[in-house]
């Protein structure tokens, strides 16, 4: 099984066609997630990854409150050389209390950075992108921000992830117009059963050479499993529960065409999912996240996978529309 690799967008960047999401790991505790890997944990996983081919790593400021940016950059010290592996990491949530302590200002865009340069220890990161949407502060602002992140050295690329697409064009737009670094990636909220994206930001993704890296792509677990097993994290996570709880009954039945396809195959549930992900336009890797190596293993035997146009159909005639989240 050998991991596959793609440009990122209209980059010479090559990354592995399987991204590793980070926010599996960190400190349980203030703003995180209960559900998440300690250091002693999560390194395995991270080493795993690499052992698989896997070069592309994404974490975020707000992950764990910074401890998944520590454990990641710490873990990727001991394992990799810094050049052979691709760092994304995010900046928008709160991150202190009081004034400045969240958004995409130039003055929070230029202390976080650096504080996430400090926790990952290391000079740059490769992919440095805005976790949501500021309406706060005006996008000139934050874009000009952010090239000058990219000028100082501490960001190669830049990429956004989670807005409308008027939003995402009026970014690239100004960017244009004053000769600032363009974003190079969108990190959208993308699976089969929250296929709202292909309305209007994938085909502006297609149309700008974007690189698509998708958050969520087997739905917090749900297109991995069986419709009614339960886990820690399906009992404890409030965001899946909005995400995908209204839409469970019709949602279920596109899953169990997930089943059908990986039973016939003789493959896992997940691997359908991310194929079918995989052959996507625009879509250049998943962001998977991953509890333990089983998961990984199986994540990236997907890349070996080539769905047929008949199961593709199978799996998308089911679909029905679903409120947008992620986004707002």
């Amino acid at each position: 099984m050998e991991m596959e690799y793609v440009k990122l967008g209209n980059t010479g960047l090559d990354v592995s066609r399987i991204c590793l999401g980070c926010m599996s790991f960190g400190e349980a505790g203030k703003w995180t997630h209960p559900w998440v890997l300690n250091e002693q944990d999560s390194r395995p996983i991270i080493k795993k990854a690499l052992e698989l081919g896997i070069n592309f790593f994404d974490t975020a400021n707000i992950y764990s409150h910074g401890t998944s940016e520590e454990f990641v950059g710490r873990a990727l010290k001991d394992y990799a050389k810094r050049d052979e592996v691709v760092i994304a990491t995010k900046v928008f949530f709160r991150m202190h209390e009081g004034p400045n302590g969240a958004g995409l200002s130039r003055k929070a865009i230029m202390s976080e950075i650096d504080n996430s340069l400090l926790r990952l220890g290391t000079d740059y990161v490769d992919l440095y992108q805005i976790h949501r949407w500021d309406y706060h502060t005006p996008i000139e602002e934050t874009m000009e921000a952010l090239h000058d992140v990219v000028k100082a050295g501490k960001a190669r690329y830049i990429g956004a992830s989670a807005m409308y697409a008027w939003q995402f064009l009026k970014a690239l737009h100004t960017a244009d117009k004053h000769g600032w670094t363009r974003f190079v990636s969108m990190q959208n909220h993308l699976n089969l059963i929250y296929r709202e994206e292909e309305r209007e930001m994938m085909p502006l993704c297609k149309e700008e050479k974007i690189g698509v890296i998708p958050y969520s792509p087997l739905a917090s677990g749900r297109l991995a499993r069986a419709w009614s097993e339960t886990t820690y994290r399906s009992q404890t996570d409030q965001a899946q529960k909005m995400k995908y709880d209204a839409t469970a009954e019709a949602d279920r039945l596109i899953a169990d065409r997930v089943t059908a396809i990986a039973e016939s195959r003789g493959v896992p549930r997940a691997q359908i999912s991310l194929a079918w992900l995989l052959q996507k336009e625009a879509v250049t890797a998943p962001i998977i996240g991953a509890t333990n190596i089983k998961q990984l293993e199986e994540a990236a035997g997907s890349v070996a996978i080539k769905l047929s146009e008949e199961e593709i159909a199978s799996l998308e005639e089911l679909y029905v529309p679903h409120k947008v989240v992620g986004a707002l």
